[in-house]
């Protein structure tokens, strides 16, 4: 079960922003659907294979996994380094879960049928 809607507010207004100042948590860069904007999310990056996972607690349906969806890329800055990413696809959290590394725990209300966003690592061609 997501998260309420009005938890999310509260954290893009207040927490987010200082998550970011901070430079603890990887931040996802990814670009606004109708505005253009570009918005910086922090959030916990699962590495599986070639790419990540990012758990949506708000649902599938929160702007930030709304706009990469839309944009087909976006990037992710983790450590001072930035990242390529390509191809979101939602998965199902049963699917994919067992290719993250030993002990990640579950974060509260997800199950394993709960959507989450996956990507690619864009690759020098």
């Amino acid at each position: 079960m997501p998260l309420p809607r009005w938890l999310a507010r509260l954290n893009r207004r207040f927490v987010n922003p200082a998550e970011v100042r901070r430079g603890v948590r990887p931040v996802l860069v990814h670009v606004g659907r109708s505005s253009g904007r570009v918005y910086r999310t922090p959030l916990d990056a699962h590495p599986v294979g070639d790419g990540y996972v990012f758990v949506p607690l708000y649902g599938p349906r929160t702007d930030w996994v709304r706009n990469v969806l839309a944009a087909g890329t976006a990037r992710l800055s983790v450590g001072g380094a930035e990242k390529e990413l390509v191809a979101p696809r939602m998965v199902r959290k049963k699917d994919v879960w067992s290719l993250l590394p030993a002990g990640t725990r579950s974060p509260m209300g997800v199950s394993d049928e709960s959507e989450l966003l996956r990507m690619d690592l864009r690759h020098a061609q």
